[in-house]
């Protein structure tokens, strides 16, 4: 994260982020799959690194191997041509995203941490009980804790999704999304951004996407 300036000299935290590569691995047809999609690939993965499977998959569309693949749900005509390589540039300024991404892993932590519990009295007999939970149900009936009981236990490292953020800004030339405020993940890990599910599309984003156009074109 870090901050920028706007006009009215006022600084706003944003989250940078930086699309490299990303590039149509795959359509998804109703006719063959039952639903339309379009498979897009981001990043660069070694060829040594890559599955026998995966690199015919990347040979037949003619791309290099991706780091990662991920779906999205399009309408019939706003396909994609297969290799088409997507910009920052199909987010406006103002828009608003959902963002998904794994939270950062917090390990085992207490229910004052995990849940926000206020934790016992300090002093007046309290000794040991000073940020447990305290109990955990009733007496003989029902006899047991029930399921989804708020208790102490693993913490993070499960997927997030943040909706309604604001991108910011966006730098075609270095390929970077600035969104306002913080985003679930950790540094360097990889997220999903996608249009606003809630929210209508700006009048002036661009349809089906912003692409770059094939060099020597």
């Amino acid at each position: 994260m870090t901050r920028v300036y706007n006009d009215a000299g006022e600084h706003v935290p944003v989250t940078v982020l930086r699309m490299e590569n990303c590039q149509v691995v795959a359509q998804r047809t109703q006719e063959k799959n039952g639903y339309t999609a379009v498979q897009l690939g981001v990043g660069l993965a070694r060829v040594k690194n890559t599955s026998k499977a995966m690199r015919g998959h990347f040979a037949k569309s003619s791309v290099e191997p991706k780091a990662k693949l991920a779906e999205f749900r399009v309408s019939p005509e706003n396909l994609l041509d297969i290799g088409a390589e997507i910009t920052v540039d199909h987010f406006v300024a103002g828009q608003k995203v959902d963002v998904t991404g794994t939270s950062t892993g917090k390990g085992f932590q207490g229910v004052i941490k995990r849940h926000n519990f206020g934790g016992g009295r300090a002093t007046h007999g309290n000794s040991v009980s000073h940020r447990t939970h305290g109990s955990t149900g009733q007496r003989q009936d029902p006899g047991k804790v029930f399921k989804g009981k708020k208790m102490a236990g693993h913490m993070g490292n499960v997927r997030v999704t943040t909706q309604n953020v604001v991108v910011h800004a966006t730098d075609a030339d270095r390929g970077l999304i600035l969104i306002r405020g913080a985003v679930p993940g950790t540094k360097g890990a990889w997220i999903l951004v996608r249009d606003a599910a809630k929210v209508a599309l700006p009048a002036d984003a661009p349809k089906p996407a912003a692409l770059r156009a094939a060099k020597g074109a």
